[in-house]
């Protein structure tokens, strides 16, 4: 019997690279009113911009070891505290107007107040855009048992996400890999999840859409994990895998 369901929060609940990439492309069009850019062209190079400014920066190995990925960072408040948070939050403002002052400037336009202020459009565009799947309120609503958010990422934008997506009424307990300095597949983070309900692993779900942070993560803790392929990739073999959250009651 099911003791406990453990959820993922991106692409599992929430929509989230989608998302992202629709509020890439919101800001390049505003761009594109004030200069004669691409503006779809903008909106993939400053998203590659992002990641690579992200990945050469020096609070990339924090960034790393808790899950926040580049274009969260775009977004992201980093509150709390600790010299990483701090860090980043200083950053924050340089490294959201360079992502767009590179991609500008790989159109070959030079305006840094437009670069800057479409580092802060991204954020609120992004803010916009909190959008739920359509099969997943009926499935919390209906689970019957306790329910964890297991989540990678800062926990302030984690925790934002949670409420923008009106979904946080629906959990007893909310795990964000940034408030235990570790993130999934860590072991840890599952077995703390539980720790909060009082659940045994092996009387324990997890569900995600990772196949190698939720389904081997939780595998290799020890719960029963359900891979939410919701684009229809192959299915590796030993992995229990829905479509819909529609089907988990039929595999618990």
């Amino acid at each position: 019997m099911t003791a406990a369901l453990l959820f993922d929060l991106d692409d599992t609940l929430v929509v989230e690279e989608a998302a992202a990439a629709a509020t890439f492309e919101a800001t390049a069009r505003a761009a594109a009113t004030r200069h004669d850019v691409d503006a779809a062209r903008l909106a993939v190079g400053a998203r590659a911009r992002a990641r690579e400014l992200w990945h050469a920066a020096p609070t990339h190995p924090f960034c790393r070891r808790i899950g926040i990925s580049s274009w969260e960072g775009m977004w992201c408040r980093f509150e709390g505290d600790g010299d990483d948070l701090r860090g980043l939050r200083r950053w924050a403002p340089e490294y959201r107007r360079e992502a767009w002052r590179r991609a500008l400037a790989d159109q070959g336009v030079r305006d840094d107040a437009l670069a800057e202020e479409l580092g802060e459009r991204f954020g609120t565009e992004r803010r916009a855009r909190h959008e739920v799947f359509a099969d997943v309120p009926a499935a919390l609503a209906t689970a019957g048992v306790p329910l964890v958010l297991v989540t990678n990422g800062a926990s302030c934008l984690q925790r934002e996400k949670l409420a923008g997506s009106g979904l946080a009424d629906h959990f007893d307990a909310v795990v964000v890999s940034g408030d235990l300095g570790t993130r999934k597949p860590d072991g840890s983070v599952f077995r703390h999840a539980l720790s909060l309900v009082g659940a045994p692993a092996s009387a324990a779900v997890m569900v995600g859409d990772n196949l190698v942070n939720d389904i081997e993560g939780a595998a290799a803790a020890g719960l029963v994990a359900v891979w939410i392929n919701r684009s229809g990739d192959p299915c590796p073999d030993g992995v229990t895998a829905i479509s819909t959250l529609a089907e988990l009651s039929s595999v618990l």
